[in-house]
């Protein structure tokens, strides 16, 4: 088995490439973001506009708590009033 000690020369290069692809991946993304991100408000526009489309061009259903239907005026029965007996 072989053991490979630590060197200086290496710790520089790995924390080397750590901040170089610290500072692309930040590079990268104020690039594109305000793409991805302006994509995504057009999808959620577009998808409240067709909400909106569906709900208005949607024949109308009568309410049924609208004043046009008739209420129902069957009794059933005669109300009670017990009294309680000691």
């Amino acid at each position: 088995m072989i053991m490979e000690t630590a060197s200086f020369t290496g710790l520089v290069k790995v924390l080397f490439w750590l901040i170089v692809s610290y500072y692309a991946i930040r590079f990268l993304f104020r690039l594109f973001a305000p793409i991805l991100v302006e994509q995504a408000v057009k999808k959620v526009q577009q998808t409240m506009y067709e909400r909106q489309q569906q709900q208005y061009s949607a024949p109308r259903q009568a309410d049924p708590a609208s004043p046009e239907r008739p209420r129902e005026t069957k009794k059933v029965g005669e109300y009670i009033d017990y009294e309680e007996i000691d």
